[in-house]
């Protein structure tokens, strides 16, 4: 994937993540949302890891910096160039 791709891959599943987030607020015993919100956070963090590797890092905290230096202050941020 190129970086544009990535990213929209990663917002997309994010969008997904936050809303069976708030579904699962009202209906916790769902089993299917469950499963779904656990598949969807695996595949968000496999992007994560895929775009934050290839492109830098997507957030100011964690340990994008510590293991990225370099990509933190010489690549645009991620809403630059869209």
């Amino acid at each position: 994937m190129n970086r544009k791709e990535c990213l929209e891959q990663f917002m997309k599943l994010q969008f997904f993540a936050v809303d069976l987030n708030l579904y699962l607020d009202n209906f916790p015993c769902c089993s299917k949302a469950q499963e779904d919100y656990k598949f969807i956070s695996k595949q968000l963090d496999k992007v994560k890891c895929e775009y934050e590797e290839n492109f830098g890092p997507l957030t100011n905290f964690g340990s994008a910096y510590v293991e990225n230096p370099e990509k933190w202050i010489d690549t645009p941020w991620p809403w630059e160039r869209m």
